[in-house]
């Protein structure tokens, strides 16, 4: 069925929402502001896979239904496709216009520097291993390994069944080399090592959006989101598991072995650059750069600064901090918050805990309590996200500013 010309820049713009990683409760209400202000009827739901229009005309009706993947967060997309709408709203732009920007701004999502992403990747792991506590000589394999796993990720973009077994394949290889190494070098840290090469993959963020999307009622969706973020916890940790299982069935190796020799200032270096690694891979624009690393240090300190109170309360105020210095940030920018909203959440996840509790409970049964605390971390850290972005307002419905509409 032919899309009606007067709703097909809102079709290809909730499209392009989906693709780029909005949550959908977002979606919805970005959707239904637009198309209040162009003074068309419709109701919108997104889901996972898919998205239903319906626009309403008199006694008649217009449904349409699309289905598409799920997506992949894109910053740098968005803030495109925030300014193209507000073209719209203040109708500096016309309808032949609309789908040839929008072209372009997929056509740039298109462009990638591979070099750019294997220093990212490969620093990222590094400067997680440090923030972790390491040693020198798994700080220099850490790095080593995360760019291994970008390779992976390029070579898993040539081939769709490298794609579906990518979270279990890449673990696996990690692990296996991880384990190898620690026969070689006697005081290579073998879990941590493992940890923070595949840091970028655990779905700490997916799981806090998806719960963000509960809260907000969005219960299809965020059930559905939640399921599928904790599936890709734990293929990685079969991987880990599969890797461990070969070498241990053939070597004995000391899962437990740990060592931290790295000077206390350089967890200060390794903040800022993990939270700078952050923008090539979220694919940022280069004038909301300084800003979203500048949100990440800060989420990352504010929490450490409040350390004492427990992680519970630190991480709340860690959240309110973050929403409104995202908030500062995007007025002085012109960029959507969620831009800058989304790069401070980031440090403030439990994937990495998830992680590491299972792997202890699993691997070393004796330390059960001390998973037991990990878990009871990894719930407070989370319900402290989810109680920030609650009392900061982040879920209430926003009335748009005159001819001009920010994504909340």
């Amino acid at each position: 069925m032919k899309i009606p010309k007067k709703y097909q820049f809102i079709i290809e713009l909730g499209r392009a929402l989906h693709i780029y990683g909005i949550t959908s409760y977002k979606i919805q209400s970005y959707l239904t502001e637009v198309a209040n202000t162009k003074g068309i009827k419709g109701s919108f739901m997104d889901f996972p896979t898919w998205i239903n229009y319906a626009f309403y005309e008199n006694k008649n009706s217009y449904n349409y239904i699309e289905s598409i993947p799920p997506g992949q967060l894109n910053l740098g997309a968005l803030s495109r496709i925030a300014e193209l709408t507000n073209k719209v709203i203040d109708s500096k732009i016309d309808n032949e216009s609309i789908t040839k920007e929008l072209n372009s701004i997929h056509a740039k999502t298109k462009i990638i520097n591979h070099y750019h992403l294997t220093l990212a990747y490969a620093f990222s792991a590094g400067c997680f291993s440090i923030m972790i506590g390491t040693n020198l000589i798994s700080f220099l394999f850490s790095l080593v390994l995360g760019a291994l796993i970008y390779f992976l990720v390029f070579l898993s973009s040539k081939s769709k069944y490298l794609e579906n077994v990518f979270e279990s394949f890449s673990a696996l290889v990690v692990t296996i080399i991880c384990c190898t190494l620690s026969l070689i070098i006697p005081n290579f840290n073998l879990g941590l090592t493992i940890l923070a090469s595949i840091i970028i993959f655990i779905p700490g963020l997916a799981i806090t959006t998806a719960l963000e999307e509960i809260t907000s009622k969005s219960l299809v969706s965020g059930g559905a989101k939640l399921m599928d973020a904790i599936i890709v916890l734990f293929k990685q940790f079969f991987g880990v598991i599969l890797g461990l299982s070969i070498m241990t069935s053939m070597v004995d190796i000391d899962m437990t072995y740990h060592v931290s020799e790295m000077p206390k200032w350089t967890i200060f270096v390794a903040i800022p650059i993990f939270s700078i690694t952050l923008l090539p891979i979220f694919q940022v624009r280069r004038k909301d750069m300084l800003f979203g690393a500048l949100t990440g240090v800060t989420a990352f300190f504010m929490t450490v600064l409040l350390s004492g109170y427990g992680v519970l309360v630190s991480t709340f105020i860690g959240t309110l901090t973050v929403v409104g210095i995202s908030r500062l940030f995007g007025l002085i920018s012109k960029t959507p918050k969620t831009v800058y909203l989304i790069q401070g959440i980031v440090m403030l996840v439990p994937g990495s805990k998830s992680f590491m509790g299972l792997s202890n409970s699993y691997f070393n049964p004796s330390t059960t309590t001390g998973s037991a605390n990990l878990f009871e971390q990894v719930a407070f850290i989370l319900m402290g996200i989810i109680g920030g972005l609650l009392f900061a307002g982040t879920f209430r419905e926003r009335k748009p500013r005159k001819k001009e509409i920010e994504i909340i």
